[in-house]
């Protein structure tokens, strides 16, 4: 979890794998919104740029602070809940693994998140993090409010109007702090609930033939695809009645993460570095290896899983009618050239969303992670994917490791052009830039 004191104390900055690092000339935490108002006021006048780190757990360079970065871990928690409206309003730097605990105690849930809960919500609503479910959406969908601080200083709030017509809330939705610094959030949420969790290994063609099936019969269901071995740990979490978490599988869950994750899945992915030439193999131990296990417990206790092994990943959203025939063809690539991963790729459903910065367009979406141990060449697979979506349209998640370029990008998103338009009211002077940011969104180097 995020560390102010460390994050205070190093001179350099680095992201979560390491991939991205940076040297800021300052490191602010403000504690008040007037407080943050001045930081950005400041840094218009003396013509330094703003970015805010949340938990450095994106990929990409999207949040790398080259002048000055700023931590709202000082503006933290709930502000006010509405049950009856079940609606919550939260300090944007608030970390996603307090949300659930502080809602449970009003009777209330957020509707759905992914497996990482480190991220800041400010961190995760800007670059639409998400979790699986093809009726459900990112974060970035249940929110029903922003209030920010503009690029000059100024703040506003804005509440989300009819998607069709609302072109500020379309731009807000997926923003990447490029319209300036989250301070408020109001999401909408749900009565508490709670998940059992199965997982089980199956082969691919099993898979692929229930795959649609299975995906509408759970609430949610993904896969973890082991390259090169033709092997599927498929997962699904279904509504139960909420009751916490055994203190049993806390306990279980706590010594698997050490154990196996930190423990023997690290050892593994040490010796895939040191001899590349074994990652295939690796990837098949990996893939024996599959148990079939059962928790249950409070739905945020369920969702989280321990992240133990570092990697760098890349991630696309491709129409759900594509995904048969583009996972066939992945599958199929990887059994003879598993391009140096032996992490299993991650497969997930996303209901389509109006953002204009959204990866899934308004369509239905299949979700593929792809990730490559931190230490090994990423190149290989990362340079195949970049080639490889093209075929499929694929739009890449913005927290995560891309190689397009802006005109490759303005034509996945066509609302590019009217998002910059939006974002030039609120930071002409280009405050909230950064290099990351200049290229995929500008074109310059």
């Amino acid at each position: 979890m995020f560390s102010l004191r460390h994050w205070q104390a190093s001179r350099q900055w680095e992201n979560w794998s390491g991939y991205v690092t940076a040297t800021p000339e300052q490191k602010l935490s403000p504690s008040s919104v007037e407080a943050l108002q001045e930081i950005i006021k400041q840094a218009r006048i003396h013509k330094k740029r703003v970015r805010v780190t949340g938990a450095a757990h994106s990929f990409s360079g999207c949040a790398k602070p080259e002048e000055i970065a700023v931590s709202l871990h000082n503006m933290r928690g709930i502000i006010s809940v509405d049950k009856p409206n079940k609606q919550v309003t939260l300090h944007a730097g608030t970390y996603l693994h307090e949300i659930g605990p502080a809602l449970a105690k009003h009777g209330l849930a957020l509707e759905n998140m992914g497996d990482v809960q480190a991220q800041t919500i400010a961190g995760a609503v800007s670059t639409g993090t998400h979790g699986t479910g093809i009726g459900l959406g990112s974060l970035s969908s249940q929110v029903v409010a922003w209030e920010w601080v503009d690029g000059q200083g100024q703040r506003h709030t804005h509440h989300r109007g009819d998607p069709d017509t609302d072109e500020l809330g379309n731009a807000l939705h997926v923003s990447l702090g490029m319209l300036g610094v989250f301070t408020k959030l109001t999401l909408k949420v749900v009565d508490l609930y709670g998940l059992k969790e199965s997982n089980e290994p199956i082969d691919f063609e099993q898979g692929l033939a229930g795959f649609h099936d299975t995906a509408r019969a759970h609430r949610h269901m993904e896969w973890f695809l082991f390259p090169g071995t033709n092997k599927i740990q498929q997962k699904t979490l279904s509504v139960v009645a909420p009751q916490p978490m055994r203190r049993a599988q806390k306990l279980k869950d706590h010594f698997e993460s050490i154990v196996i994750l930190n423990g023997a899945f690290y050892l593994l992915s040490e010796l895939a570095r040191m001899n590349p030439k074994l990652t295939k193999k690796v990837s098949e131990i990996s893939a024996n290896s599959i148990p079939n296990t059962h928790r249950q417990g409070y739905s945020y206790e369920v969702f989280p899983t321990p992240r133990g092994v570092r990697f760098n990943e890349s991630e696309y959203f491709i129409k759900l009618s594509d995904f048969d025939q583009c996972i066939t063809e992945i599958n199929d690539i990887l059994l003879q050239d598993n391009k140096l991963s032996h992490f299993p790729i991650e497969v997930r459903t996303h209901k389509g969303e109006t953002g204009m910065l959204s990866p899934t367009q308004g369509e239905d979406c299949a979700v593929l992670s792809f990730y490559v141990y931190k230490g090994m060449d990423s190149e290989p697979l990362f340079n195949w994917l970049y080639d490889y979506m093209k075929k499929w349209q694929g739009r890449p998640h913005w927290g995560k490791i891309n190689k397009l370029s802006s005109d490759e990008l303005q034509v996945l998103y066509p609302q590019m052009k009217r998002f910059l338009q939006i974002r030039q009211i609120y930071d002409p002077d280009n405050v909230f830039m950064n290099r990351w940011l200049e290229q995929k969104f500008f074109g310059m180097e």
